[in-house]
Protein backbone atom coordinates (compact mmCIF):
# COMPACT_ATOMS: atom_id res chain seq x y z
CA UNK A 1 0.00 0.00 0.00
CA UNK A 2 1.36 3.42 -0.96
CA UNK A 3 1.61 5.81 1.97
CA UNK A 4 -0.93 8.65 1.88
CA UNK A 5 0.60 11.90 3.19
CA UNK A 6 -1.49 13.83 5.71
CA UNK A 7 -2.80 17.39 5.20
CA UNK A 8 -0.73 17.97 2.06
CA UNK A 9 -2.49 21.21 1.05
CA UNK A 10 -2.18 22.65 4.54
CA UNK A 11 1.51 21.69 4.80
CA UNK A 12 2.50 23.11 1.41
CA UNK A 13 0.43 26.24 2.01
CA UNK A 14 2.08 26.94 5.35
CA UNK A 15 5.56 26.23 3.92
CA UNK A 16 4.82 28.71 1.10
CA UNK A 17 6.34 26.48 -1.56
CA UNK A 18 7.83 28.61 -4.34
CA UNK A 19 10.49 28.28 -7.05
CA UNK A 20 14.11 28.88 -6.08
CA UNK A 21 13.63 27.85 -2.46
CA UNK A 22 15.21 25.07 -0.39
CA UNK A 23 13.04 22.84 1.79
CA UNK A 24 13.91 20.05 4.19
CA UNK A 25 11.63 17.05 4.60
CA UNK A 26 13.23 15.78 7.80
CA UNK A 27 11.02 12.66 7.88
CA UNK A 28 10.92 11.74 4.19
CA UNK A 29 9.09 8.41 4.51
CA UNK A 30 7.79 7.29 1.12
CA UNK A 31 8.16 10.80 -0.29
CA UNK A 32 4.49 11.87 -0.42
CA UNK A 33 4.93 15.33 1.10
CA UNK A 34 8.25 15.86 -0.71
CA UNK A 35 6.62 15.11 -4.07
CA UNK A 36 4.01 17.84 -3.53
CA UNK A 37 6.62 20.33 -2.29
CA UNK A 38 8.64 19.66 -5.45
CA UNK A 39 5.53 20.07 -7.63
CA UNK A 40 4.65 23.39 -6.04
CA UNK A 41 8.19 24.79 -6.16
CA UNK A 42 8.77 24.09 -9.88
CA UNK A 43 10.96 24.51 -11.79
CA UNK A 44 13.95 24.77 -9.47
CA UNK A 45 12.88 24.36 -5.82
CA UNK A 46 15.00 21.83 -3.94
CA UNK A 47 14.02 19.26 -1.30
CA UNK A 48 16.56 17.74 1.07
CA UNK A 49 15.06 14.51 2.38
CA UNK A 50 16.18 12.82 5.58
CA UNK A 51 15.01 9.34 6.52
CA UNK A 52 16.55 6.50 8.56
CA UNK A 53 14.28 3.68 7.36
CA UNK A 54 15.91 2.02 4.34
CA UNK A 55 12.64 0.55 3.02
CA UNK A 56 11.04 3.99 3.09
CA UNK A 57 14.04 5.47 1.27
CA UNK A 58 13.71 2.89 -1.50
CA UNK A 59 10.03 3.84 -1.95
CA UNK A 60 10.92 7.57 -1.92
CA UNK A 61 13.65 7.10 -4.54
CA UNK A 62 11.14 5.40 -6.86
CA UNK A 63 8.51 8.05 -6.27
CA UNK A 64 10.83 11.06 -6.62
CA UNK A 65 13.02 9.84 -9.50
CA UNK A 66 11.29 12.17 -12.03
CA UNK A 67 12.55 15.20 -10.09
CA UNK A 68 16.22 14.32 -10.65
CA UNK A 69 18.76 16.56 -8.95
CA UNK A 70 16.06 18.70 -7.34
CA UNK A 71 15.85 16.14 -4.52
CA UNK A 72 18.75 15.04 -2.29
CA UNK A 73 18.14 12.05 -0.01
CA UNK A 74 20.17 11.15 3.08
CA UNK A 75 19.80 8.07 5.28
CA UNK A 76 20.19 9.99 8.52
CA UNK A 77 18.38 10.80 11.74
CA UNK A 78 16.97 14.34 11.50
CA UNK A 79 19.03 15.47 14.50
CA UNK A 80 21.98 15.53 12.07
CA UNK A 81 20.36 18.21 9.89
CA UNK A 82 22.88 20.97 10.80
CA UNK A 83 25.77 18.64 9.84
CA UNK A 84 24.11 17.64 6.55
CA UNK A 85 23.53 21.28 5.60
CA UNK A 86 27.11 22.11 6.55
CA UNK A 87 28.36 19.30 4.32
CA UNK A 88 26.23 20.69 1.45
CA UNK A 89 27.53 24.22 2.16
CA UNK A 90 23.98 25.46 2.78
CA UNK A 91 23.76 28.07 5.53
CA UNK A 92 19.98 28.15 5.96
CA UNK A 93 16.76 26.83 4.38
CA UNK A 94 13.32 28.23 3.60
CA UNK A 95 11.24 25.52 5.25
CA UNK A 96 11.42 22.38 7.36
CA UNK A 97 8.74 19.70 7.57
CA UNK A 98 8.57 16.96 10.19
CA UNK A 99 5.86 14.30 9.97
CA UNK A 100 6.19 12.29 13.18
CA UNK A 101 3.71 9.55 12.25
CA UNK A 102 4.40 5.99 11.18
CA UNK A 103 4.19 5.30 7.47
CA UNK A 104 2.16 2.60 5.74
CA UNK A 105 5.50 1.08 4.75
CA UNK A 106 6.15 0.36 8.43
CA UNK A 107 2.61 -0.51 9.51
CA UNK A 108 1.68 -2.81 6.63
CA UNK A 109 4.64 -5.17 7.01
CA UNK A 110 4.14 -7.51 9.96
CA UNK A 111 7.85 -8.40 9.95
CA UNK A 112 8.67 -4.84 11.04
CA UNK A 113 6.81 -5.40 14.32
CA UNK A 114 5.13 -1.99 14.55
CA UNK A 115 1.53 -3.14 14.31
CA UNK A 116 -0.48 -5.33 16.67
CA UNK A 117 -2.90 -6.20 13.87
CA UNK A 118 -0.76 -9.03 12.50
CA UNK A 119 1.75 -11.46 13.97
CA UNK A 120 5.42 -10.61 13.52
CA UNK A 121 8.70 -10.32 15.39
CA UNK A 122 8.84 -7.63 18.09
CA UNK A 123 11.26 -5.41 16.20
CA UNK A 124 9.93 -1.80 15.93
CA UNK A 125 13.27 -0.34 14.79
CA UNK A 126 12.84 2.54 12.35
CA UNK A 127 16.56 2.38 11.62
CA UNK A 128 17.43 -1.27 11.13
CA UNK A 129 21.11 -0.47 11.66
CA UNK A 130 20.22 -0.01 15.33
CA UNK A 131 21.03 -3.02 17.50
CA UNK A 132 18.24 -2.94 20.08
CA UNK A 133 14.79 -4.30 19.19
CA UNK A 134 11.55 -4.13 21.16
CA UNK A 135 12.04 -7.79 22.14
CA UNK A 136 15.50 -6.92 23.53
CA UNK A 137 13.99 -4.16 25.69
CA UNK A 138 11.19 -6.37 27.02
CA UNK A 139 13.79 -9.04 27.86
CA UNK A 140 16.12 -6.71 29.76
CA UNK A 141 14.30 -3.72 31.26
CA UNK A 142 13.80 -3.78 35.05
CA UNK A 143 10.19 -3.74 36.28
CA UNK A 144 10.20 -0.11 37.47
CA UNK A 145 11.75 1.17 34.23
CA UNK A 146 9.24 -0.77 32.17
CA UNK A 147 6.41 0.69 34.23
CA UNK A 148 7.80 4.21 33.79
CA UNK A 149 8.06 3.82 30.00
CA UNK A 150 4.48 2.54 29.70
CA UNK A 151 3.16 5.34 31.90
CA UNK A 152 5.20 8.24 30.46
CA UNK A 153 5.44 7.29 26.79
CA UNK A 154 2.15 5.44 26.44
CA UNK A 155 0.12 7.39 29.01
CA UNK A 156 -1.15 3.94 29.95
CA UNK A 157 -3.28 3.94 33.13
CA UNK A 158 -2.62 0.20 33.57
CA UNK A 159 1.17 0.61 33.28
CA UNK A 160 1.96 -1.02 36.63
CA UNK A 161 -0.15 -4.12 35.96
CA UNK A 162 1.08 -4.52 32.39
CA UNK A 163 4.74 -4.15 33.46
CA UNK A 164 4.26 -6.82 36.14
CA UNK A 165 2.56 -9.13 33.64
CA UNK A 166 5.44 -8.70 31.14
CA UNK A 167 8.05 -9.51 33.81
CA UNK A 168 6.04 -12.52 35.00
CA UNK A 169 5.62 -13.82 31.44
CA UNK A 170 9.28 -13.43 30.47
CA UNK A 171 10.31 -15.55 33.45
CA UNK A 172 8.36 -18.43 31.90
CA UNK A 173 9.06 -17.89 28.17
CA UNK A 174 10.53 -15.23 25.83
CA UNK A 175 8.23 -12.46 24.57
CA UNK A 176 9.23 -12.44 20.92
CA UNK A 177 6.24 -11.53 18.74
CA UNK A 178 3.70 -8.74 18.45
CA UNK A 179 1.03 -11.34 19.24
CA UNK A 180 2.83 -12.32 22.48
CA UNK A 181 2.78 -8.71 23.69
CA UNK A 182 -0.77 -8.07 22.55
CA UNK A 183 -2.06 -11.15 24.40
CA UNK A 184 -0.35 -10.05 27.62
CA UNK A 185 -2.01 -6.63 27.42
CA UNK A 186 -5.42 -8.14 26.62
CA UNK A 187 -5.17 -10.50 29.60
CA UNK A 188 -4.04 -7.76 31.96
CA UNK A 189 -6.48 -4.89 31.32
CA UNK A 190 -9.89 -5.80 32.82
CA UNK A 191 -12.46 -6.43 30.07
CA UNK A 192 -14.83 -3.75 31.33
CA UNK A 193 -12.09 -1.11 30.87
CA UNK A 194 -11.10 -2.17 27.35
CA UNK A 195 -12.13 0.46 24.82
CA UNK A 196 -14.06 -0.61 21.74
CA UNK A 197 -12.88 2.46 19.86
CA UNK A 198 -9.13 2.06 20.44
CA UNK A 199 -7.33 -1.28 20.60
CA UNK A 200 -6.25 -1.96 24.22
CA UNK A 201 -2.68 -2.63 23.04
CA UNK A 202 -2.29 0.77 21.32
CA UNK A 203 -0.65 2.66 24.19
CA UNK A 204 1.69 -0.17 25.14
CA UNK A 205 2.92 -0.53 21.56
CA UNK A 206 3.34 3.25 21.30
CA UNK A 207 5.40 3.39 24.48
CA UNK A 208 7.74 0.56 23.49
CA UNK A 209 8.20 1.98 19.97
CA UNK A 210 9.05 5.44 21.34
CA UNK A 211 11.66 3.88 23.63
CA UNK A 212 13.21 1.68 20.91
CA UNK A 213 13.67 4.66 18.58
CA UNK A 214 14.31 7.35 21.23
CA UNK A 215 11.65 9.39 19.48
CA UNK A 216 10.98 12.02 22.16
CA UNK A 217 14.70 12.51 22.84
CA UNK A 218 15.34 13.07 19.12
CA UNK A 219 12.34 15.40 18.80
CA UNK A 220 13.55 17.52 21.73
CA UNK A 221 17.00 17.82 20.15
CA UNK A 222 15.49 18.85 16.80
CA UNK A 223 13.18 21.37 18.47
CA UNK A 224 16.17 22.91 20.27
CA UNK A 225 18.30 23.22 17.12
CA UNK A 226 16.01 23.13 14.07
CA UNK A 227 14.91 26.77 14.08
CA UNK A 228 18.57 27.84 13.90
CA UNK A 229 18.97 26.57 10.31
CA UNK A 230 15.90 28.46 9.05
CA UNK A 231 16.32 31.69 7.09
CA UNK A 232 14.61 34.77 8.47
CA UNK A 233 10.97 34.27 7.42
CA UNK A 234 11.58 30.53 6.99
CA UNK A 235 8.96 28.20 8.43
CA UNK A 236 8.90 24.92 10.35
CA UNK A 237 5.84 22.67 10.09
CA UNK A 238 5.40 19.71 12.43
CA UNK A 239 2.76 16.99 12.15
CA UNK A 240 2.29 15.08 15.40
CA UNK A 241 0.06 12.11 16.10
CA UNK A 242 -0.14 11.80 19.87
CA UNK A 243 -0.40 14.17 22.81
CA UNK A 244 3.20 13.77 24.05
CA UNK A 245 4.66 14.99 20.76
CA UNK A 246 2.09 17.74 20.29
CA UNK A 247 2.71 19.03 23.82
CA UNK A 248 6.46 19.17 23.20
CA UNK A 249 6.00 21.08 19.94
CA UNK A 250 3.46 23.50 21.44
CA UNK A 251 5.65 24.25 24.48
CA UNK A 252 8.81 24.70 22.38
CA UNK A 253 7.07 27.06 19.97
CA UNK A 254 5.73 29.12 22.89
CA UNK A 255 9.17 29.29 24.48
CA UNK A 256 10.82 30.37 21.22
CA UNK A 257 8.16 33.04 20.69
CA UNK A 258 8.69 34.47 24.18
CA UNK A 259 12.42 34.59 23.44
CA UNK A 260 11.71 36.51 20.20
CA UNK A 261 13.12 33.78 17.95
CA UNK A 262 9.95 32.81 16.10
CA UNK A 263 6.36 33.78 15.51
CA UNK A 264 3.69 31.10 15.89
CA UNK A 265 1.62 30.93 12.69
CA UNK A 266 -0.95 28.36 13.87
CA UNK A 267 -2.47 29.73 17.07
CA UNK A 268 -4.49 26.49 17.16
CA UNK A 269 -3.23 23.36 15.39
CA UNK A 270 -4.69 22.43 12.03
CA UNK A 271 -6.49 19.08 11.98
CA UNK A 272 -7.60 16.95 9.00
CA UNK A 273 -10.98 17.65 7.46
CA UNK A 274 -13.80 15.15 7.91
CA UNK A 275 -13.39 14.23 4.25
CA UNK A 276 -9.66 13.50 4.67
CA UNK A 277 -10.32 11.41 7.77
CA UNK A 278 -12.78 9.28 5.78
CA UNK A 279 -10.31 8.77 2.92
CA UNK A 280 -7.32 8.24 5.24
CA UNK A 281 -8.44 7.07 8.72
CA UNK A 282 -4.83 7.15 9.96
CA UNK A 283 -4.92 10.94 9.69
CA UNK A 284 -7.52 11.17 12.47
CA UNK A 285 -5.18 12.03 15.33
CA UNK A 286 -2.92 14.39 13.32
CA UNK A 287 -2.18 17.93 14.49
CA UNK A 288 -0.21 20.40 12.39
CA UNK A 289 1.64 23.33 13.95
CA UNK A 290 3.75 25.94 12.18
CA UNK A 291 6.20 28.63 13.29
CA UNK A 292 8.17 31.27 11.35
CA UNK A 293 11.67 32.47 12.19
CA UNK A 294 11.92 36.17 13.00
Amino acid sequence: MRHIPVMVDEVTGLLRCEPGRIYVDATLGGGGHAEEILNRSRPDGIVIGMEWDQEAIEEAIRRLRPYGSRVKIFRENFIRLPEILGMMKIEAVDGILMDLGLSSIQLEKSERGFSFRGEGPLDMRMDQRSETTAADLLRSLPLRELERILFEYGEERWAKRIAKAIVSEREKRPIETTGDLKRIVYRTIPKRFQSRRIDPATQTFQAIRIMVNEELKNLKEMLDSGWQVLKKGGRMCILSFHSLEDRMVKESFRRWEKEGKIQIITKKPFVPSDEEQKINPRSRSAKLRCAERR
